[in-house]
């Protein structure tokens, strides 16, 4: 009698270490999931962030570029217009003075060129800056966009083999709590038959 009361007694203590557990590993299982879920958060509010910081700043530059380009060209334009205004006003004066037609012809056609080059310089300056900033901008977005990828996928792989390294150990705990609990109870019994 006293030989099944042990044997009871042992098959409670199995049940309940075998409960205690698969409480811990729920517990474990839990809190890995929540502290993968607040960094993935983290993870895609700091992408957010850095995707909002570099689009203003790129917007920034832009409109800095962009301002300085219309400021440069309206220069161009006043000095390019003050020098034609001086010009033919000079050329108005030679030819009424020394009434030179084909010199009137020559300059005006001089001055007809230098404008168009400028114009085309200013124009292939303002390309190359517009093209070099969204190349930049470019450049910018597709690092950003490696960097989450490469962050998250690390994320991924750190999580699952977490979650991997804990269910080996669960089961392994739980193969180790069921061979002794199994050996325990053999052993009584195999002593209250020789009793």
């Amino acid at each position: 009698m006293s030989c099944l009361v042990v044997v009871v007694v042992v098959v409670v203590v199995v049940v309940v270490v075998v409960v205690v557990v698969v409480v811990v590993v729920v517990v474990v299982v839990v809190v890995v999931a929540v502290v993968v879920v607040v960094v993935e958060v983290v993870v895609v509010v700091v992408v957010v962030v850095v995707v909002v910081v570099v689009v203003v700043v790129v917007v920034a530059v832009v409109v800095v570029v962009v301002v300085v380009v219309v400021v440069v060209v309206v220069v161009v334009v006043v000095v390019v217009v003050v020098v034609v205004v001086v010009v033919v006003v000079v050329v108005v004066v030679f030819v009424v003075v020394l009434v030179r037609v084909v010199v009137v012809e020559v300059v005006v056609v001089v001055v007809v060129v230098v404008v168009v080059v400028v114009v085309v310089v200013v124009v292939v300056v303002v390309v190359v800056v517009v093209v070099v900033v969204v190349v930049v901008v470019v450049v910018v977005v597709v690092v950003v966009v490696v960097v989450v990828v490469v962050v998250v996928v690390v994320v991924v792989v750190v999580v699952v083999v977490v979650e991997v390294v804990v269910v080996v150990v669960v089961v392994v705990v739980v193969v180790v709590v069921v061979v002794v609990v199994v050996v325990v109870v053999v052993v009584v019994v195999e002593a209250a038959v020789v009793e």
